[in-house]
């Protein structure tokens, strides 16, 4: 026999999820698993609430605000922390170019080496 579900509804599961983002502070951020033990479930079955019919809204707009409040961190003086945290929601750090070269081209190879011990 299957367990019941701990939310009724999506409206029920963003109230409770809303009241813990709505206490968090700059000095106590949200995070996934305080959003999880706010809700009294664990990340997996967060993870499974977000694929379940009604509940992938409320699910992404709680991550949404989760990763909102990290992201808004990142004009502090200290963003390592906070790169960090998104990097680890699925966010990437990528650096693109784009060179239009007209004429001849030349190739420097730069390499990163450990000094000599």
């Amino acid at each position: 026999m299957a367990r019941p579900p701990k939310f009724e509804s999506p409206e029920e599961f963003e109230a409770l999820a809303d009241a813990y983002l709505d206490n968090c502070t700059k000095d106590a951020p949200p995070t996934v698993n305080g959003l999880c033990l706010a809700l009294d479930i664990c990340r997996d079955t967060l993870w499974e609430y977000a694929k379940k019919d009604g509940f992938s809204d409320a699910v992404k707009r709680a991550r949404a605000k989760l990763e909102g409040a990290w992201e808004a961190r990142l004009a502090g003086p200290n963003a390592a922390g906070t790169i960090f945290w998104l990097k680890n929601q699925g966010w990437s750090d990528k650096s693109e170019q784009t060179v239009k070269v007209e004429g001849a081209i030349e190739v420097v190879q730069r390499r990163i080496v450990r000094p000599s011990d």
